[in-house]
């Protein structure tokens, strides 16, 4: 029997293998001859564009149904090793049990993780809602505040990184705050950015929006500057400022997985591997990436994919058909995915969805915001666990991200 190993259940993960399936079947090759397997830490899927919203705990879903259904046979460990020579992959269960799987073709989908440079204290004092159980200390923390006597620091959160994330849960903030301490807390949320304007990846033409939305609420914002120190009150900034704070946030850039490291081939400079047009790894022929550990065109305007579920799950379905394709010997299909919207909630303003990626706004407000309620409850959920309803998601080809998509 051959063997598909797909690596991680995340977004990409998790279509790779619904579409390796589906490909396998339609084929009318029988998952007697190719076993599709996924290995990942625990059979469930997070929301993890939904972290910034109140009850994280919440934002996950059971997958083991879902592979069972589908025959997806799933192996709960953490990757450590990768083989491209052999094509053996090194794993580590809960109990620190050490074994291997081989593979015929494997997928990395391993995701990525929130980058955490040398900043004093910052290991130490900081939050982050990168990670479930992170953005579920996060809202425990918040909730322990309640019990604090009232004062400045209590009452003021600091958010570090105004870019996608950092903005989505400043927004969130204030008003999550005061259903924790009290309508007539003094609350203050604070959000610092290196660069020179708010949400620098965003563009210019989204910004006046953002930052109305973020001033209704009482947001402030601090760009042009950095944070040197954070301790357990607070943080100190490079224009020598102190801001009193018991709740601060990191929310900096991402890094790929660094199993990227483990395989041959060029890497951006986000670590993610540069592959073709097919998903695969040149240099690691019997290798597919998607999701955030791969660096993928995704028309020929010079743009790629980023680090997304919009993207993700795309990347994933390509990658999953192009797995079994190769095994098959049956045609693979060059990953595209030329229609590109952003879509930021922006708290209880509302939201901003875009178009393109000069990101031209396309509406705000109330209407946005049930666009953006629509992909974090529907769209973005994982499939039931019924096998052909699953399946049918899974086709790369008619299975195009919703406009609003942007999570």
């Amino acid at each position: 029997m051959q063997r598909i190993l797909i690596v991680g259940a995340g977004f990409a993960g998790m279509w790779s293998a619904l579409s390796a399936v589906r490909l396998i079947e339609l084929q009318g090759v029988g998952q007697d001859k190719i076993e599709v397997t996924v290995v990942a830490p625990r059979a469930s899927l997070v929301y993890r564009p939904r972290l910034y919203e109140a009850n994280p705990g919440t934002m996950a879903s059971p997958l083991g149904p879902l592979f069972e259904a589908v025959g997806v046979k799933f192996v709960a460990g953490t990757v450590e090793g990768i083989d491209s020579k052999t094509k053996m992959v090194s794993i580590v269960d809960d109990e620190g049990k050490s074994a291997t799987l081989a593979y015929d073709r494997l997928i990395l989908a391993a995701g990525s993780r929130l980058a955490r440079p040398n900043i004093k204290g910052l290991a130490e004092h900081a939050f982050s809602i990168d990670q479930l159980d992170e953005a579920t200390q996060f809202d425990a923390h918040l909730h322990s505040l309640a019990s604090q006597p009232d004062s400045p620091a209590r009452n003021t959160a600091i958010v570090i990184g105004g870019g996608f994330t950092g903005i989505e849960i400043a927004a969130e903030l204030p008003a999550r705050m005061r259903s924790i301490l009290g309508a007539d807390a003094q609350v203050r949320v604070v959000v610092i950015e290196q660069a020179q304007a708010i949400g620098p990846e965003l563009g210019a033409k989204p910004r006046p929006v953002i930052t109305e939305a973020l001033q209704s609420q009482g947001v402030e914002c601090l760009v042009g500057t950095s944070v040197t120190e954070i301790d357990a009150g607070g943080v100190r900034t490079t224009d020598g400022e102190r801001i009193e704070s018991l709740a601060v946030l990191w929310t900096g850039g991402m890094r790929a997985n660094q199993l990227t490291g483990l395989l041959p081939g060029n890497r951006d400079s986000l670590g993610r591997l540069h592959v073709d047009r097919d998903l695969r790894v040149p240099e690691a022929p019997e290798v597919f990436a998607a999701g955030d550990t791969a660096y993928a065109a995704t028309d020929d305007a010079g743009n790629h994919a980023l680090m997304s579920c919009q993207h993700a799950c795309n990347l994933g379905r390509f990658a999953g058909h192009n797995a079994a394709a190769d095994l098959i010997g049956s045609g693979l299909l060059p990953y595209r995915q030329e229609q590109y919207v952003t879509c930021l909630d922006l708290g209880p303003w509302g939201s901003v969805v875009t178009s393109g990626w000069d990101r031209e706004v396309q509406s705000v407000g109330a209407e946005a915001k049930a666009a953006k309620v629509f992909i974090n409850t529907v769209s973005i959920a994982a499939p039931p666990p019924v096998r052909d309803r699953a399946l049918a998601g899974a086709d790369p080809m008619t299975s195009v991200v919703p406009d609003s998509m942007a999570a």
